[in-house]
């Protein structure tokens, strides 16, 4: 496909000679375009002939900058894993539940687990209403140093919380700068790097989740076995290393230039693209500028962006692509994740060993995530996506089987041991993938809204979706154990069909390009055979 876009490098002067067709449309001259369009096709085919190593070569800062901001999810991470923990936790489960006499040991209800648990994400959906106009209007950086500094004093609550409800309280007024992380931590990403390392500075995102549970695995595993406050109370108090820290290094950060572009700040986007890369290999910014202004012509419109807009013509698609990736994370084995150590005390093991295997199980997520930078990179984003999840079906049907045959050791470990394997998989394929996806699908004009409006669909499912899971483990309701691998088997199932028919694959495509394969409402099966010539201006 490459070859076919940068066959030929083609001059103004050379484009405006070429007889018009229909099927090519031809730059006029007498069109009121203010921009370089010879070096805006000049820098994108050097984005496409760019290998992965020669990218990362040439735009170290750019790398280092997405590293930085996809950072800001561990925060989510951290306390998202920090509650479900919590509730296997022996302190925490007596100083805030209630004693079973089934179980002959303190509990925390599955009202209040789940409760717990969407507190976080209720917050969260907030905020990502919140990101979008916010970041539309002061930019990325601001937008996110902003939730970094409400964080810290957010972080004060949950830690004096003395009641169930002043945690419930906490958890979803923390929810509100996650809210802002994640709408727009992979918007920036996707927009700081060359077209080569949109997927792995994306998929750093599922990453740093990742690292956010070993460190949360860690740390509960140290002091989940004391007998006095400092069981939680210290976990909670470790949040704070994170948002100081991170929003000083956000200070310095450059502010998206395509952000930037969208604002008309010419200079400051080329001096953006000047920090983002090395001037040895990125001599000429004008022509990255002018590249960004080409596509950002090709979406121009008086209007300002509103919510509104994501609902109309291509765009209606294009949101409904991100909204459907983002609330298929709690269909196909994120929640079993999510609920890792729960879930594998539930399945008879002890305490130690579920908080160890709670560890394992974060550090070979972490290993599978940067797997799928080799993957993604070869086999493109919808391959992993939809195969990724086709085989989480089949490994969710066996969990189920081996929770139908009643309760022994062998049934305990084999329902331990495809928990895992269900939770490890879910971060080689369909994890990582969706980032990429989300990051690449929006229009540039309507990004912050479109992420925004996405991860709202994420959390629409997963509330009622973790009052589900809490409600499926615990054994003072519904006790399915293993046996809920059915009910997810057949969520991951339609979510692997849906996304077979209508998710694209967008590797190795300019943002321009992906404009015009989505106007044009080329059929997504058929976009990696589908060629855009690099002159195409529709």
């Amino acid at each position: 496909m490459n070859s076919d876009i940068s066959e030929k490098q083609t001059t103004a002067e050379e484009v405006e000679a070429q007889p018009t067709s229909p099927s090519v449309p031809v730059y006029d001259a007498s069109e009121k375009v203010d921009y370089d369009r010879a070096g805006a096709i000049e820098a994108e085919e050097a984005e496409h002939k760019m290998t992965v190593l020669e990218a990362v070569k040439a735009y170290p800062a750019a790398s280092w900058w997405a590293f930085v901001m996809s950072f800001t999810i561990i925060m989510e991470s951290y306390c998202v894993f920090l509650m479900g923990q919590f509730i296997a936790t022996a302190r925490f489960a007596h100083d805030f539940g209630v004693y079973s006499e089934t179980q002959k040991t303190w509990i925390i209800e599955a009202a209040w687990q789940s409760a717990f648990q969407c507190s976080g994400p209720i917050g969260a959906f907030i905020g990502v209403f919140v990101a979008g106009p916010i970041t539309s209007w002061i930019g990325y950086r601001w937008a996110t140093i902003g939730g970094l500094m409400f964080l810290n004093g957010f972080i004060l609550i949950f830690y004096f919380g003395t009641s169930q409800g002043m945690f419930f309280a906490s958890q979803i007024l923390e929810g509100i700068p996650w809210g802002i992380f994640i709408a727009n931590a992979p918007a920036y990403c996707s927009e700081i790097v060359p077209m080569r390392l949109r997927a792995p500075a994306t998929q750093m995102l599922q990453m740093f989740w990742a690292i956010g549970s070993i460190i949360v695995g860690g740390i509960t595993y140290h002091y989940q076995s004391r007998n006095d406050a400092s069981a939680y109370r210290v976990p909670i108090a470790l949040q704070w290393m994170f948002p100081t820290p991170l929003a000083i290094l956000l200070f310095f950060a450059p502010e998206s230039p395509w952000w930037l572009v969208r604002k008309g700040r010419l200079a400051e986007a080329e001096k953006s693209v000047k920090r983002l890369g090395r001037v040895s290999a990125n001599d000429n910014p004008a022509d990255k500028v002018a590249m960004m202004r080409r596509t950002i012509e090709l979406e121009k419109t008086e209007k300002k962006p509103s919510l509104i807009e994501l609902w109309k013509g291509t765009d209606r698609y294009r949101t409904l692509i991100v909204c459907g990736v983002y609330a298929s994370q709690n269909l196909t084995g994120n929640l079993i994740a999510n609920q890792a150590v729960y879930f594998f005390k539930q399945a008879g093991m002890a305490d130690n060993t579920a908080f160890a295997l709670g560890l394992i199980t974060s550090a070979l997520q972490w290993i599978m995530v940067m797997l799928s930078w080799v993957l993604t990179t070869y086999l493109g984003r919808r391959t992993i996506y939809v195969y990724g999840q086709l085989i989480n079906c089949v490994f969710l049907v066996a969990l189920g089987i081996a929770g139908s045959f009643g309760i022994s050791h062998a049934s305990s470990n084999a329902q331990a041991s495809l928990g895992l394997i269900v939770s490890v998989l879910f971060c080689l394929g369909p994890a990582p993938a969706s980032w990429v996806i989300i990051g690449e699908t929006s229009s540039v004009r309507l990004r912050p809204l479109t992420t925004g409006i996405g991860r709202g669909a994420y959390y629409l499912v997963n509330i009622p979706c973790i009052f589900l899971s809490s409600y499926m483990l615990n054994t003072d309701k519904w006790n399915l154990g293993g046996q809920s691998g059915y009910i997810w088997a057949g969520t991951a199932f339609i979510c692997t069909a849906m996304s077979w028919y209508w998710i694209p694959e967008m590797k190795h495509r300019s943002f321009r390009e992906i404009d015009i394969l989505f106007n044009r409402r080329v059929q997504a099966r058929k976009w990696e055979k589908t060629v855009v010539d690099i002159r195409d201006d529709e």
